[in-house]
């Protein structure tokens, strides 16, 4: 590590050959040798040991207690945000090593341990299958002694992993009676070479637990192997200060049944009294009576009345008919019926019958709240294959059934293809394991770490193998812009995925315990969750339910891509092989009827953009029958709201659902987001994120019968509605214009309209299939109380888990949607419904007492929309959110007809909203006055609208164009309106470009019927221009931050560690023939070695890590073709440029979800129900002041953190040691710009001139070796930074040196970064307290 405090000066290193101290050496020169920085501040010195990494102080990281939580006596005013927030920025920052590049001489053991490569991930998961039921314990153990030794895999091997070898030995041994002894030596030799501490795991619950297992089935034996009692493992699970209680759950984990799970209990009781213990005897007895009492009998739940339809019942069998579009209706019977019955529809009675389980189980299992749930938690694929027998079961009673393609459904074709293919599977498994064993007993395969499918292909029966494959690449069609049909490399990875999902998942019901109820701060609700004392329990009690739950969990080795592929692969060229579909014609001539049976699936290639894609194409007759069939009503859903509370996070895979795994973050590919979110959550630092989740996942949701009611009728009359897309397309295909032949305008225009047209058909039908989802699932949670589980992005905004349905979608999702709890709405809440109907119908940018006028001035129309929604005047209708309104009014009527308004019991969510919330970080950020002005920050007698502002500014300028002839103002001239740039102003602080702009501009423009749509490109293409010139000048401030995060970014990510540039440097040396320009130079060197993210810390702590790496891709064979894949535990270089562009927007969206977790807590604290989206935030009406009052104060005391000086703090510490090449400095205008920010840097001529040089020298090498190495594909890097090229095209235009130069030899030059850091912009005169007397700040 290289130790660099901050200095007024920085110093350039030559990388020639340069060793760490000669690195130090150079960078104590004074500063006028070799360059100059003058940034206008001093800094004081860091140290060593704070700069560097903490998980580089310690071997392996460990979980410690943060800093900031303290155990004295706190004072009142410890509970204060703001006294929190500076005590937070005090812990010591979440740093973890950079990942080296893949061709990389040498690693170390810290980054053996965080990056892992894929071998090593492959070596593992091959050990997790071998072990699964014993499937070949001894190849498991050849590859664990083979390469336990190894740091990239042993690294990877946790005690869990050896508690399952542990029993897999046990199980061996009571499986082989000839071989006992052997097996029964290698458990307890592992186990005591565990307890000596000779392996680098220690021994938990579970593994004594296991032990006392292995005694208790093998000490009456003949056995002469050496073991220890229960008495001595008791002995040693005091010694390591193990809670009793983690034993339980492990007890009922590892036993074969009830018998042997008592027997167990007895003997460790047993032992704890012959240690002397018997106070520790009844605590454990007593757990586990606890355990016991949850089965008792409670009381019946009542039962929610289903959606049924009348079906006439005369005869003992009901007859069916196959309608036109291949689905299947029961048909009256012949004669009159005896009795009318009612019946649920098939798709929802097998979603019905799911939850009615769950009700069922309530007899039994009463308060057992995570078994009723794991019973709705079942396989998508046990629910898809009841569906699809029922389909074939119906087609049946058909008559003539197989006469055409037309007689069969989609799902009967499905339901031939599964029994064909599950055939196929168990033979082609069957013999694929034959051979893998003959081959390893016959010694033909000496290499046990190869990957063999076999085990694999064995975790699941091959009838939910079938079902897998099968439903997923139904599901894929269409998707990656390849018509009938699907990416190869998408499909096999997908289907791949899903085996290794159902595996865990099966794995997870088979060994699943009831997780720890305890929900962080229920108990405290009245205190602050920003106390020391408050954290501290916070973090014990995670800490104490995570280990209670580690106990319980078995080796879940993730998958690579590689296993992921070959799995996958396998199973799709079964399918491919086994599913057909039966195809008809007839000859016109002869009128002969002709029959061919045809594959189902066919592998093709396809070009897009340019590139040569391996795809997966449908039969034109199933692509015909899936455009008809609905493949959704097949599937379960994979993740439904719950019906209990969901688990509290106690770490990163370990929250949420009880039994489907999710992880708390959603990240894709990254394996540096992963591994700083493990270590910050090891570390302690993540439990007020966590505990934010929690609350936001805790509040009670229940369906809005009165607009289900209305939704329901509106879409069973097929009609458009609203947003809700007809049954039947009811727009007019375009006819051709007269002039279609003879002007090729009018043609071109023409195409141009059919293809719109073609392209809102398809858009209608998508649309409706996803209403259809949502109503499917608000229709089965009719009358129950449910709850959505959230995670959260990388930037820390949070996400309810279900996808499909949830209070994050559209108009028609929230509408359905009401608190399930209620409250009395008293005077003020009363007030804040009549607002919030005003605001949901329009009316929101007057002052409060005007908005509240405007719902009484309409209060005929609020009664006619409640009582007669469409047959009345539909009022309603005309809202911006229309669902809402009318939620709204059904709601206040309800309320004022009841006899006392006041006491009237609300459910109904009420928003508070921000004002461009981006907008008004920005503001408080820079201090800028007038920006703050127009986003409701200051105090104001009515709200700003800062779109309206905008939309004034864009017609003044219009008008000024329109006098100088501009065609495009005349054509928009009067037609702007505030709807039109708000996307556009709301998105400019998270870096929209040019581009994006148009696009939003034009989707606006579209829904203008006076705009034709040969016009709209330059329409937008203008106002997006000047759409982007009036918010720049509007908001200085804001741009002006924005710069400065852009720099810092493009810094960072052009920067090197200082540890890595003597590596770096001897790939420079390579002695070469005269005359010979080298392709591998120092420069190409340099561009490899960029593995820097961009990385911050919230305030709650959560580390953020910027994803953005070129794409690398690996080339792999499988048994369709060879495929390309992005490697995820090989990352590549970072993106500059996407670094660079994304950090402005990341960062403010992670300050907006800081501000909205931060408010959350409060409301926690103070007993207020809380939901969010982002920033609008809801709660009942009758707190919403208590709610503002939160809203203000959190973001108050969030902002006067000093956020910025925090982050340049962080910064300077976290990138403290790394060095930036100063040829970097021409590239583009990146000096010129520091410059302007700030920074006075001073470049010597000889320097400036070498830099110069050589970039033009690299500019030739570069398009020699692009000519030379078009051939080698085995990797390509899809995602160039072709802004970077285009930089380097640039003329170079600097300042002339300000000293004079000093002669320089070495090949590279270096500056330290933290000293090219430009300083923060200057602060605005705006006081952000400010904040808390502003009525619309939320409003």
């Amino acid at each position: 590590m290289i130790t660099s405090g901050y200095r007024r000066g920085a110093c350039l290193a030559p990388l020639s050959g340069p060793s760490s101290s000669k690195l130090k050496n150079a960078s104590n020169r004074t500063n006028h040798e070799w360059i100059q920085l003058k940034v206008g501040r001093t800094y004081s010195s860091i140290s060593k040991k704070s700069e560097a990494p903490a998980s580089m102080l310690k071997p392996l990281p460990q979980r410690h207690r943060p800093n900031f939580v303290q155990t004295q006596t706190h004072s009142p005013a410890d509970g204060n945000l703001t006294s929190f927030l500076l005590r937070r920025a005090q812990e010591p920052l979440t740093i973890v090593p950079i990942p080296l590049p893949d061709d990389t001489q040498s690693s170390t053991p810290l980054h053996d341990y965080f990056f892992p490569d894929t071998r090593s991930q492959d070596l593992v998961a091959i050990m997790d299958t071998c072990l699964n039921d014993c499937y070949d314990v001894p190849r498991a153990r050849d590859i664990f002694e083979a390469t336990k030794k190894r740091n990239k895999v042993r690294y990877l091997l946790n005690t869990q992993t050896y508690n399952k070898f542990l029993l897999a030995y046990a199980e061996m041994a009571s499986r082989h009676e000839l071989h006992q002894d052997e097996w029964l030596r290698e458990t307890w030799l592992l186990f005591n070479k565990m307890e000596k501490g000779e392996e680098r795991v220690v021994p938990n619950a579970e593994t004594y637990v296991i032990m006392t297992l292995v005694w208790n089935r093998h000490h009456s034996s003949t056995s002469n192997v050496e073991s220890q009692s229960p008495e001595e493992l008791v002995r040693m699970i005091l010694a390591r200060d193990i809670p009793l209680a983690s034993l339980l759950p492990c007890c009922s984990l590892v036993a074969q049944d009830e018998k042997e799970q008592n027997e167990l209990i007895r003997l460790i009781s047993r032992g704890l009294a012959a240690n002397g213990h018997p106070h520790l005897v009844h605590e454990f007895t007593q757990a586990a009576d606890d355990v016991e009492a949850i089965q008792m009998e409670r009381s019946e739940l009542p039962v929610v009345r289903p959606v049924l339809r009348l079906r006439p019942r005369g005869k003992v069998e009901t007859e069916v008919q196959l309608s036109e579009d291949g689905s299947f209706t029961e048909v009256e019977p012949q004669g009159d019926a005896k009795e009318i019955v009612y019946e649920v529809p098939y798709n929802l009675r097998r979603l019905r019958q799911t939850l009615s389980k769950v009700t069922a189980a309530n007899r039994t299992l009463g308060d057992d709240l995570w078994a009723r749930q794991q019973l709705l938690e079942q396989s998508v694929y046990d629910v898809a294959v009841d569906r699809l027998k029922h389909e074939h079961e119906t087609l049946e009673k058909l008559q003539n059934n197989s006469s055409s393609l037309g007689g069969r459904s989609l799902r009967a074709m499905m339901w031939d293809w599964h029994q064909k293919l599950s055939t196929r599977l168990q033979d082609d498994i069957r013999v694929l394991v034959e051979e893998e064993t003959r081959d390893r007993s016959e010694l033909i395969d000496r290499n046990i770490n190869a990957l063999k499918l076999g085990s694999f292909l064995s975790l699941l029966p091959p009838d939910k193998l079938s079902l897998i494959v099968i439903l997923e690449l139904m599901n894929l069609q269409g998707t990656g812009g390849i018509e009938d049909g699907m990416k190869l490399t998408r499909a096999l990875l997908t289907v791949g995925r899903a085996v290794e999902d159902e595996y865990k998942a099966e794995t997870s019901r088979k060994y699943g315990i009831p997780a720890p109820t305890y929900i962080p701060g229920a108990a405290q609700r009245t205190q602050s969750y920003f106390t020391s004392n408050s954290y501290e329990v916070l973090h014990a009690r995670r800490i104490a339910a995570r280990q209670e739950l580690d106990s319980a969990e078995s080796l879940r080795a993730p998958w690579s891509y590689q296993v992921r592929l070959k799995v996958g692969s396998f199973l799709v060229d079964c399918l491919m092989d086994v599913a057909t579909v039966k195809r008809h014609t007839t000859d016109k001539k002869t009128g002969q009827r002709y029959s061919e049976e045809q594959p189902a699936f066919v592998h093709a290639y396809e070009y897009v953009r340019g590139h040569k894609l391996g795809v997966i194409k449908l039969n034109p007759a199933v692509a015909h029958r899936l455009s008809r069939d609905s493949v959704v009503e097949t599937i379960h859903p994979r993740q439904l709201p719950m019906l209990i509370k969901p688990n509290a996070w106690l770490d990163v895979e370990d929250g949420g659902y009880l039994i489907s795994k999710t992880t708390v973050m959603r990240y894709k590919d990254s394996l540096e987001q992963s591994v700083y979110l493990q270590e910050a959550s090891s570390q302690g630092k993540l439990e007020l994120v966590y505990a934010g989740l929690d609350v936001l996942s805790s509040t009670p949701w229940k369906i809005n019968k009165e607009i289900f009611d209305v939704v329901l009728e509106v879409w069973n009359s097929g009609e458009r509605f609203l947003k809700i897309p007809p049954s039947v397309y009811d727009e007019p295909e375009p006819i051709p214009p007269i002039d279609y032949e003879t002007n090729p305008r009018a043609k071109a225009n023409h195409i141009a309209k059919l293809k719109e047209w073609l392209n809102e058909k398809a858009n209608c039908h998508s649309n409706r299939c996803n209403i259809n989802y949502k109503l499917e699932i608000a229709r089965v949670f009719l009358n129950e109380q449910f709850y959505f589980p959230h995670n959260m992005d990388f930037r820390g905004r949070a996400y309810p888990v279900p996808p499909h349905f949830n209070h994050m979608g559209d108009d028609l999702s929230r509408g359905l949607l009401k608190f399930g709890e209620a409250k009395p709405l008293g005077e003020s809440g009363l007030r804040w419904l009549k607002i919030h109907l005003s605001n949901l119908h329009g009316f929101d940018k007057a002052s409060f007492s005007e908005r509240a006028q405007f719902t009484m001035d309409h209060l005929d129309d609020v009664y006619d929309s409640a009582e007669k929604p469409l047959s009345g005047r539909r009022w309603w209708m005309q809202a911006d959110d229309p669902w809402q309104c009318l939620a709204t009014c059904i709601e206040l009527r309800a309320a004022l007809e009841s006899p006392d308004p006041h006491q009237f019991e609300s459910t109904l969510p009420v928003h508070q909203d921000g004002t461009c919330n981006g907008l008004q970080h920005y503001a408080a950020l820079g201090g800028d006055r007038q920006g703050a002005a127009q986003v409701n920050l200051d105090v104001t007698d009515r709200p700003s609208d800062v779109y309206t502002y905008v939309a004034r500014m864009l017609d003044e300028a219009i008008e000024k164009d329109v006098a100088k002839g501009v065609e495009e103002a005349e054509l928009i001239q009067g037609k702007i309106t505030r709807k039109v740039v708000k996307q556009t102003v709301m998105t400019t602080v998270y870096g929209v470009t040019y581009i994006g702009a148009r696009e939003q501009i034009e989707r606006q423009l579209r829904e203008k019927s006076d705009i034709p749509s040969e016009n709209r490109y330059k329409i937008s293409a203008y106002v997006a221009k000047r759409t982007l010139a009036a918010i720049g000048d509007l908001f200085i401030g804001a741009k002006a931050i924005q710069t400065w995060f852009t720099l810092c970014a493009r810094l960072i990510a052009k920067s090197i560690p200082a540890e890595r540039m003597e590596e770096a440097s001897s790939f420079g040396q390579k002695k070469l023939k005269p005359g010979r320009i080298s392709k591998k130079i120092m420069s190409n060197r340099l561009g490899k070695e960029q593995m820097t993210s961009v990385i911050w810390t919230t305030a709650l702590g959560l580390p953020i890590v910027q994803p953005y790496r070129k794409v690398r891709r690996r080339q792999i064979m499988t048994n369709i073709q060879s495929v390309y894949i992005s490697d995820p535990n090989a990352p590549s270089e970072v993106n500059a440029t996407k670094q660079a562009s994304a950090f402005p927007p990341n960062f403010v969206h992670s300050l907006d979800a800081t501000h909205m977790m931060l408010t959350a807590l409060e409301c926690r604290s103070a007993d207020i129900t809380f939901a969010a989206v982002h920033d609008s935030y809801w709660t009942h009406a009758s707190t919403i002041d208590d709610m503002s009052r939160s809203i203000r104060s959190t973001f108050v005391d969030l902002h006067s953190s000093d956020v910025l000086q925090r982050l340049e703090t962080e910064f300077r510490v976290r990138y403290a040691s790394h060095k930036f090449p100063v040829k970097a400095l021409f590239q583009g205008s990146l000096l010129q710009n520091l410059r302007e920010a700030g920074c006075d840097i001073v470049l010597p001529k000889n320097v400036e001139e070498d830099a110069l040089n050589q970039l033009a020298a690299e500019k030739k090498i570069s398009k020699r070796s692009s000519e030379e190495d078009e051939s080698e594909a085995d990797v390509e890097d899809e995602d160039k930074e072709d802004s970077d090229t285009a930089e380097s095209e640039s003329p170079y235009i600097l300042p002339p040196p300000r000293s004079a130069p000093a002669p320089v030899t070495g090949r590279e030059r270096f500056v330290n970064l933290v000293d090219l850091i430009p300083p923060l912009p200057q602060k605005g005169d705006f006081e952000v307290r400010t904040v808390k007397d502003s009525l619309y700040f939320f409003s």
